[in-house]
């Protein structure tokens, strides 16, 4: 297990806590898998993301979001070391930590963003930070990250 990882899980751990869906879509849009299986995750990504800009979608912090956020950054982890054929247990912890400080983090900037522009510009401003966030988790690198499938 290398600290690359760690950090890779952490990040995209912070990514599903402002887009729950990353945490498990963008390990499956970035991995060899079946197309069926990355259009569904492209479906729920940009599914959340149009919902996240209606005005009825409930606060992020609340215990059911919280939650699933919370499972989505740590099986996240789970699945960046799978392809990397490492250890799960720390991956997760610090996919979920992510996800914890993602929410939090991001719930208070989305807050304080709109109070100084319009919410549907800080909800996009929000999405480009998270998706890069996801991105340059699950993309391999050079050296030390492996390129193998992880059925997701």
């Amino acid at each position: 297990m290398t600290a690359s990882l760690l950090l890779r899980a952490a990040l995209l751990g912070t990514a599903a806590g402002g887009r729950s869906s990353l945490g498990l879509a963008a390990p499956a849009l970035t991995a060899p898998a079946r197309l069926p299986v990355r259009l569904a995750a492209l479906a729920a990504v940009a599914g959340e993301v149009v919902a996240d800009k209606l005005p009825g979608t409930p606060s992020r912090t609340v215990p059911p979001s919280a939650a699933f956020r919370l499972a989505s950054g740590a099986g996240g982890g789970a699945l960046l070391a799978r392809r990397g054929h490492a250890g799960v247990v720390l991956p997760v912890l610090a996919g979920a930590a992510g996800a914890a400080a993602g929410t939090l983090g991001g719930a208070r900037w989305r807050a304080r963003a709109g109070e100084r522009v319009p919410d549907w510009q800080a909800a996009l401003a929000e999405d480009a930070v998270v998706l890069a966030l996801a991105t340059l988790a699950c993309l391999p690198g050079r050296r030390g990250r492996g390129r193998g499938t992880m059925g997701a």
